[in-house]
């Protein structure tokens, strides 16, 4: 087959073999970078056709996602997380582009479903995430909220990823301490510095951006609670920003 389906894992038993199906749908090369899962999803995995790749987890999303670069054989590379699915349309897309070979990178439109609802508007409405490519023309930087920096003309996927993410309250807290503290120490390590006034300026922002501007009050209660998730993710991101430029001043 023309291209790789790279899976991120760690700990993703419910949607390994959901995701594996899917990625089939368009080629027979799956590969799995798993950074420890300590449940069934490597076995899985493997019982289910996919190729599997230890990487230790180091915070690092974009280490992972170039070090799977290096165990891709195939022309093209597709990036997919565990919990995103391709839809019909997308799948067709995808393999008119991967047989045409034209050297370009592909974008394609994500629906997001969160504690059960199919956000349209605010911090959660679709957006659209670059992810396929000629193996050999990308690489990842950023250690969290990573991208891809690829040199290649863009164009859009006809298709959507339907994206379902956080199931619960307690999913969503355990993500957003993990992301926040990665974000707050590359930053630092990058230079930047914040001050208390700016961690409420950048929040209310935050808050202002997802429910008003991105129109989240369309989206009635659940488009309120994610807006009033935005502020809290954005005011821990720089908190913990201020916190660790703090203890490096004592």
């Amino acid at each position: 087959m023309q291209v790789t389906v790279v899976i991120l894992t760690k700990n993703e038993e419910n949607n390994i073999i959901g995701v594996i199906e899917n990625a089939k749908r368009i080629t027979n090369t799956v590969l799995i970078i798993d950074s420890g899962s300590t449940d069934n999803t490597v076995s899985m995995a493997e019982a289910n056709g996919a190729k599997v790749v230890y990487r230790e987890w180091d915070n690092d999303f974009s280490a992972q996602r170039n070090f799977a670069l290096k165990h891709v054989d195939t022309e093209w590379v597709l990036y997919l997380d565990a919990d995103e699915r391709l839809d019909d349309e997308l799948c067709n897309s995808i393999k008119k582009v991967v047989s045409y070979g034209q050297q370009m990178q592909y974008s394609i439109i994500r629906k997001i479903h969160a504690f059960g609802f199919e956000y349209k508007h605010g911090i959660f409405k679709p957006d659209k995430v670059l992810r396929l490519f000629p193996t050999k023309t990308v690489h990842w930087e950023n250690k969290v909220h990573e991208r891809p920096i690829c040199a290649l003309p863009k164009e859009k996927l006809a298709g959507f990823i339907e994206h379902y993410t956080y199931s619960s309250w307690q999913q969503w807290w355990d993500k957003a301490g993990e992301y926040t503290t990665i974000w707050a120490e590359d930053s630092f390590a990058k230079g930047k510095r914040t001050s208390l006034g700016e961690c409420l300026g950048h929040s209310i922002y935050g808050f202002f951006r997802a429910y008003i501007i991105q129109l989240g009050f369309i989206d009635g209660w659940s488009g309120l609670y994610s807006s009033l998730q935005h502020f809290i993710y954005t005011m821990m991101k720089y908190l913990k920003l201020y916190e660790l430029q703090n203890k490096k001043k004592c």
